[in-house]
């Protein structure tokens, strides 16, 4: 098999906000494996803020490659130090043993038979479009909610969550939060407290990933389930189990993309549920070709919890969907509606 690059962009419709920083554009590269007339296609698209390679050239990563014909293990293998390289190149492999359709895992789900339960993003902004938009997704019958907190102001974060709290009571509405890292050791107790209050699900990464004795004590210490994000990123995922046991969290998130594939999330379940840890998966907003490949591969795992899907509707422009949303269930189509 030879492996093709092909770069693209997409712009957002509004920037995205998080604790970090913001995203105005979306750069990522097509993947490609060819071999007899077939070709299978991925996508590689790190995070340039936090993905292991995010400031990688993928087309100058696979211009040295030309003229190589490995079979598909060789390239993952090769790839291994660019986790959304490995990504993507496992997504071509496996749309390649399918044919070439883009149908990566063929279930219930790709045949339209079922759906998946994702939560309704609120993105970072001022808190009254906040508000705005989590009423607009609770209308449109989303029954689970994830606030991105940390870059504004405590105390309106805290009344925010009130306002939606005297909307709908927590046996309606789950609310999930995401920090990403935005806390310190010593501020992160109290402000768990604070939101605990809110009868909140779960919030991702409270304080910076690398300090596990801190989180571990967070986890001991802290009412409100924590679930781990960032600390997944850049870790060998033959030896997570260490990490979990060190750490103990209520959940974990797993990010295909940033983590090196569906065989590595694969791994991170498997340490997980052997301790009692609970799981779902969300995209790093990826164009609609990684999210329908994420979408395929969660679908499978049949996990009850609400996914972290995107729906490909933050950018102006994209490649064709393969999956659409009616409400908070997402379902899988060869052409989009």
């Amino acid at each position: 098999m030879i492996v093709e690059c092909k770069a693209f962009s997409i712009e957002f419709l509004k920037p995205a906000k998080t604790s970090r920083g913001e995203y105005a554009l979306k750069n990522g590269w097509l993947i490609g494996l060819s071999e007899n007339g077939i070709t299978g296609t991925g996508e590689a698209s790190p995070l340039p803020d936090l993905s292991v390679d995010g400031r990688e050239d993928f087309e100058q990563v696979t211009a040295s490659w030309a003229g190589e014909n490995l079979c598909a293990a060789e390239w993952i293998e090769r790839a291994k130090p660019y986790p959304a390289l490995q990504f993507a190149i496992e997504c071509a492999w496996l749309d390649w043993k399918q044919g070439g359709r883009g149908l990566l895992y063929p279930s219930a789900f790709t045949r339209g038979e079922t759906h998946i339960p994702i939560n309704g993003l609120v993105w970072m902004d001022d808190i009254e479009s906040m508000y705005a938009s989590a009423l607009l997704k609770i209308q449109a019958g989303f029954r689970c909610l994830k606030f991105k907190v940390g870059a504004l102001d405590h105390d309106a974060e805290c009344r925010l969550l009130e306002k939606i709290r005297k909307e709908k009571n927590p046996f309606s509405l789950e609310i999930r939060l995401d920090a990403n890292g935005a806390y310190t050791a010593d501020t992160a107790p109290e402000i768990l407290k604070d939101f605990q209050r809110f009868g909140i699900h779960s919030i991702e990464q409270p304080i910076r990933a690398g300090q596990a004795e801190a989180m571990a004590k967070l986890c001991a210490d802290s009412a409100l389930p924590i679930a781990l994000d960032e600390e997944l990123i850049g870790r060998d995922p033959e030896k997570v189990a260490v990490l979990l046991k060190t750490i103990k969290p209520a959940f974990i998130i797993l990010k295909p993309t940033l983590l090196g594939g569906f065989t590595a999330a694969d791994q991170w379940i498997a340490a997980a549920e052997k301790q009692n840890i609970g799981w779902w998966a969300t995209s790093a907003l990826e164009s609609n070709i990684g999210l329908g490949a994420i979408a395929q591969w969660v679908a499978t795992k049949k996990n009850p919890l609400h996914q972290g899907l995107g729906t490909g509707s933050l950018y102006k422009t994209n490649f064709e969907a393969t999956t659409y949303l009616q409400g908070e269930k997402l379902w899988y189509t060869s052409a989009a509606q």
